[in-house]
């Protein structure tokens, strides 16, 4: 994906950046958003728009395969001094700053890089938002990490539960639920 500016750096004018959409060369995506392919995931979009955001919670959760259910609302964390979020497809989650790295890798969606937290801190995430998410959704996420805990890097997760807020109640609920 490219930026307008990105596009007339390359072709030189807006004129050159119509004569590549006209030849089917380029697409226009989004409000000032190119691309060399037709299709581009709305995942994909929406992480190229908001380059600072991580995906989280049901977004995650989904792309790991943990559950089935597709997310109405793409769900992104972003620092708490950033500024709010105002599309419709994205559900903003705040948090400190010093969080919103660690995890953080790179998930390849058909092709485009969507920032997303690992699956270990996804579970730390899981335990943290447990009271905001339905109760049977909880359950089927946390037996499908129960399956898939031999994959799972245990130093990793402890390591996360240790530098979260409440630590204490992430650490009892791992021990009770998880392992």
């Amino acid at each position: 994906m490219k930026s307008r500016s990105e596009c007339l750096q390359e072709y030189g004018s807006d004129y050159f950046v119509r004569q590549k959409i006209s030849a089917g060369e380029l697409f226009r995506i989004d409000k000032g958003i190119y691309s060399e392919t037709e299709y581009v995931p709305e995942l994909a979009l929406v992480c190229y728009k908001y380059p600072n955001a991580v995906v989280t919670l049901n977004t995650a959760f989904y792309l790991y395969g943990l559950t089935d259910e597709i997310p109405d609302e793409h769900y992104l964390a972003t620092k708490r001094e950033a500024a709010p979020i105002s599309d419709k497809r994205v559900k903003q989650i705040f948090m400190p700053k010093d969080l919103l790295a660690i995890g953080k890798t790179t998930f390849e969606e058909k092709g485009f890089p969507i920032p997303v937290f690992d699956r270990e801190r996804m579970l730390i995430e899981l335990i943290r938002y447990k009271s905001k998410l339905s109760f049977n959704y909880y359950k089927e996420i946390i037996g499908n990490y129960r399956r898939i805990l031999p994959q799972l890097d245990p130093e990793k997760i402890r390591d996360y539960a240790e530098i979260m807020p409440k630590r204490d109640m992430i650490i009892r609920t791992l021990q009770m639920e998880i392992f």
